[in-house]
């Protein structure tokens, strides 16, 4: 009798390595192709994990600063962007204020102090802007606006003119309005923190400090052109038109004269603009360097993996019609 020799069973457990070896492949070059990445990133490093994962640091710490220099432009640009239209506002309001007191007309004072109301309530509205869910000027208190309306802004500013005789008068009173350390404007109108937002992190050791706030001096000199103005059109100095042109008129001068330390202002707010853009550009330079990198190492070569994989089938579906072949065997076959 015939028995299976030690050949037979080398072959047949050779057949079966040969099969699992082909399948580990074949699941391989699938995944391969699937993902594009390889699927051994031990051997695709040559055992070196180590640069390999200081290179995924440094690329997820990229990512983040990306976040942060996107969101610190978003935030600079609506900044800048509120700061012109409100300085478009004194540009477009400073010769009508000057116009009407030099007119002495009572109609024209009167329209022109309406239309600086008007126009006070939507600079109050810039200056509470908000970006997501920060408000822009109010430092550290980020969750509520910097000022409080206009109309409560004024009914204060009304109160404390009330009495004045002359345009003097009231200048006077406005300017210690705003200005007084600790007065009305410190301590009711400006609802905000006295410390700065925090820094925006734009890289490994850089930081964007933008440090404006809705109290910042060169804003309260813009304002007060606006209230005074406002406050003429609400009445004070009563009927007495040569001390309203006159002060309607030094609105108008107040507006002007601001206007140099407001463009500081915004020049200010451009250099850090800058900064954040060249911080995102250099950053992301990097960032595509070091991707590059990466896809050297992990990267599969899409045609040469379907052409392994290809092979891969080919072999296996041999190895499956051998195995086929020999298991229809019969018992006179095998014994001739």
């Amino acid at each position: 009798m015939r028995t299976i020799g030690f050949g037979d069973l080398a072959a047949h457990y050779r057949t079966m390595m040969q099969n699992a070896q082909m399948k580990a492949d074949f699941a391989r070059l699938g995944e391969e192709l699937a993902t594009g990445r390889v699927s051994d990133l031990k051997s695709a490093t040559g055992s070196d994990l180590g640069n390999y994962s200081a290179l995924e640091t440094t690329l997820k710490r990229l990512a983040a600063f990306e976040i942060s220099t996107t969101e610190a432009a978003l935030f600079t640009e609506s900044v800048q962007f509120n700061l012109g239209h409100i300085q478009d506002l004194a540009s477009e309001t400073a010769p009508n204020l000057l116009g009407a007191g030099n007119s002495y007309n009572a109609l024209n004072i009167q329209a022109q102090g309406n239309d600086a109301r008007a126009k006070l309530e939507t600079i109050v509205s810039l200056l509470n802007a908000r970006v997501g869910d920060r408000t822009l000027l109010a430092g550290t208190g980020t969750d509520a606006p910097a000022l409080v309306d206009a109309e409560t802004m004024m009914a204060s500013l009304n109160a404390a003119v009330a009495g004045a005789t002359t345009a003097g008068d009231v200048e006077a009173a406005v300017d210690a309005w705003f200005d007084t350390p600790g007065g009305t404007f410190e301590t009711s109108i400006y609802t905000g923190t006295t410390d700065d937002l925090q820094p925006f992190r734009v890289g490994q050791n850089e930081i964007a400090t933008l440090g404006l706030r809705a109290d910042d001096a060169a804003i309260r000199d813009l304002l007060k052109g606006f209230a005074m103005a406002t406050v003429i059109a609400d009445g004070a100095l009563g009927v007495d038109n040569s001390e309203r042109a006159l002060a309607m008129q030094r609105a108008g001068e107040k507006m002007v004269t601001a206007n140099g330390a407001f463009a500081d202002l915004r020049a200010r707010v451009g250099t850090i603009e800058a900064q954040i853009e060249k911080a995102a550009v250099r950053n992301s330079s990097e960032m595509t360097s070091l991707e590059i990198a990466r896809a050297n190492i992990v990267q599969v070569d899409p045609f040469e993996t379907a052409t392994e994989l290809q092979s891969t089938e080919v072999q296996l579906e041999t190895l499956y019609t051998i195995t086929a072949r020999l298991s229809r065997l019969n018992l006179v076959d095998f014994l001739r």
